[in-house]
């Protein structure tokens, strides 16, 4: 059987082990092996073996938000296992704790040898990727120090330094070394007739720059009653719907999820934030498309991830135009990495700015927030960021001299950046590439939407009536663009993009559902659009698929020419109830909830895109993040768009 990862996730930590319980370090799996700080990986081994052979799991570990597993030795039918040994694993705030129980099945005194093979690699997440990169890292220094308690293991490039300290109660009896710069903890136990002992695990992660006094839990059982606790307070004062129980255990478990996924930030006064992290394994960290869409969703639950996320990116808003990182004044960041290779600017991540909605996402949901809570307060502190936005918009972001929102593909980075970012996304029924600067269907929308929330704010909090006008004035001007240049009339449907030279590129995709949430088309051409989402070809059973079927460009397990994403139908759900069909509206959520009760109640990043009526179950796209912020706020979406319908 092929052993399966199973993710941990505890803010910016994350450790993703096997069905034992053991991280192998095996490079160029679809998704990683080890545990994670900071984009860093600070355990890349972790086996464990009794009396010097592997065991075998008679529980193997289950998802959840902690890891238990049984194990015996290997053996046969006539010879009972000698011992059974328990394991629990759990991550913490830069840690990982485990607890070993090893139970004597013998009614004479036995002695075990039980020893743990560990080992750091500090790999940067962007060298574990199954894209053929490499990266050269000169200069590395690395050492292992043993401990009376254990072993510690230092990585040591230039400035750059990390360390993994591993601890143990009891003590190991040795700390072994292997040939391979593993080290192997070894313990010799001596068990009364069924007796019992246990060993206690800690490993704590000092990533570059760490500067905090760490604390190691005590045990898994303490790490958990930690993460409970928090997701209780997620959980707490939300009133879910009571006759639609199957909704009410999504929205629950999304919160749960989305206490777990909260990474620290700093705001533009240098205070300390927690925002939501996009998903694990790979974006564990801030992603401003993510973080803003996240928090809309959560909006009238939990409007402090908004507090928090918008201060945050205006903290990261560039002010100078970057060639590697696409910066430019006034623009909102994309992607904020910390690893290694995005310190010395291997992989433009550090700040990396390509993205061409996010900029008009942070102005939603400064008005958004506004209208939902009444606090004028953020709105006027961050006044000068807004308007910086608003200038990007129209400067850089080019709606004054294209029209519209475009942007250019990145040599060093993303060829697309909309929400859909692969590298095939944005393209033409038949699978053609669009070329040239490229202006998305969806960001036209977020940009008209962002334009009238944002003359809102000036009007109401700014006091300013002028820039208002202003304002309301783009945005009628593009919505009349908007309509003349995208609509296909033979499609009765719009485009999902112009290339380069104005063209349509005329696949028929789902983000026509944004342009319902963002108010941008007209009444009669909202509905027939929304009408037409919900036809055979677009609707899965499951959701709105990315790509109508039946062109060939459509693909079920593509990233997005074929697949369904529950964020994305969320945005349509809103925008489907935004334009009166509701009955539309209700089919759409109900498909994505019966989603979620197939899989546990938790909505992954995407789905493939195969009907429900050849298959009854939704199933599973093969590199999907298994928690991602914007799915585990889906369902509040949903909430908010039909109630408890």
């Amino acid at each position: 059987m092929t052993d399966r990862h199973h993710l941990l996730v505890h803010g910016e930590t994350f450790a993703a082990v096997g069905d034992r319980g053991d991280i192998s370090g095996v490079r160029g799996n679809s998704s990683p092996d080890g545990l994670f700080v900071r984009d860093a990986r600070h355990l890349s081994r972790w086996q464990l073996t009794i009396d010097g052979a592997v065991p075998e799991a008679l529980t193997p570990v289950a998802d959840g938000d902690g890891a238990r597993c049984v194990l015996v030795p290997r053996g046969g039918r006539t010879e009972p296992p000698a011992h059974t040994l328990f394991r629990e694993q759990a991550v913490g705030d830069a840690s990982f704790v485990e607890s070993l129980r090893v139970t004597s099945n013998r009614p004479v005194p036995t002695t075990v040898r039980l020893a743990i093979t560990a080992d750091a690699d500090f790999a940067d997440q962007f060298e574990l990727r199954s894209d053929h990169r490499t990266y050269t890292k000169s200069g590395v220094v690395r050492s292992r120090q043993v401990l009376d308690d254990g072993v510690e293991f230092t990585y040591r490039r230039g400035e750059w330094r990390s360390c993994t300290a591993i601890m143990s109660d009891p003590a190991p009896d040795g700390v072994e070394e292997t040939g391979t710069g593993a080290r192997r903890l070894v313990w010799t136990l001596d068990l009364e007739p069924h007796g019992t002992t246990e060993l206690v695990l800690r490993v704590i992660a000092r990533p570059h720059g760490e500067k905090r006094a760490l604390r190691v839990p005590r045990s898994p059982a303490a790490v958990n009653e930690q993460l409970l606790a928090l997701e209780g307070e997620f959980v707490e004062g939300v009133a879910f719907p009571t006759g639609w129980p199957e909704l009410a255990a999504a929205c629950a478990r999304g919160l749960a999820d989305l206490a777990a996924l909260q990474v620290p930030a700093t705001g533009p006064d240098g205070e300390e934030l927690r925002v939501p992290a996009a998903g694990a394994p790979w974006f564990l960290t801030l992603l401003g498309r993510d973080a803003l869409l996240t928090s809309l969703f959560a909006l009238p639950y939990r409007p402090r991830l908004a507090a928090a996320t918008l201060p945050a990116l205006a903290a990261t808003q560039a002010t100078e135009t970057g060639t590697s990182s696409v910066a430019q004044p006034g623009k909102i960041v994309h992607e904020v990495r910390h690893g290694e290779l995005a310190h010395f600017g291997q992989v433009p991540f550090r700040r990396y700015y390509g993205s061409v909605d996010a900029t008009p996402l942070f102005l939603i949901l400064l008005g958004a927030y506004v209208e939902q809570t009444g606090d004028s307060a953020l709105a006027r502190r961050l006044e000068p960021h807004a308007r910086a936005a608003v200038g990007w918009m129209l400067d850089h972001g080019g709606l004054t001299s294209r029209g519209y929102l475009v942007y250019r593909a990145d040599r060093g980075g993303l060829a697309n950046q909309n929400w859909k970012d692969s590298p095939g996304a944005i393209c033409s029924a038949d699978g053609t590439r669009a070329s040239g600067p490229v202006m998305a269907a969806g960001a036209q929308g977020y940009a008209y939407d962002a334009l009238r929330r944002t003359a809102s704010v000036a009007r109401a909090v700014w006091e300013d009536e002028t820039y208002a006008a202003l304002l309301e004035q783009a945005a009628a001007d593009l919505r009349d663009r908007f309509q003349r240049d995208f609509w296909m009339p033979e499609h009765s449907f719009p485009a999902l993009a112009l290339d380069g030279t104005g063209r349509q590129v005329d696949a028929l995709a789902s983000d026509a559902g944004h342009l319902l949430w963002s108010g941008l088309l007209d009444k009669e051409y909202g509905e027939v659009v929304g009408r037409r989402l919900l036809e055979p070809d677009f609707f899965s059973g499951w959701g709105v698929r990315t790509l109508a079927s039946g062109q060939p460009a459509y693909h079920p397990l593509s990233y997005h020419r074929g697949s369904v994403w529950p964020h994305d139908n969320a945005l349509i759900t809103l925008g489907l109830a935004r334009y009166g069909l509701h009955d539309e509206a209700r089919t759409v959520a109900h498909a994505l909830v019966d989603a979620a009760t197939a899989t546990g109640h938790r909505l992954p990043e995407v789905l493939a895109g195969y009907g429900r009526e050849t298959h009854a179950e939704p199933v599973p796209y093969p590199h999907a993040c298994v928690r991602e912020s914007r799915s585990a706020a889906a369902p509040l979406a949903l909430l908010t768009a039909v109630g408890g319908a």
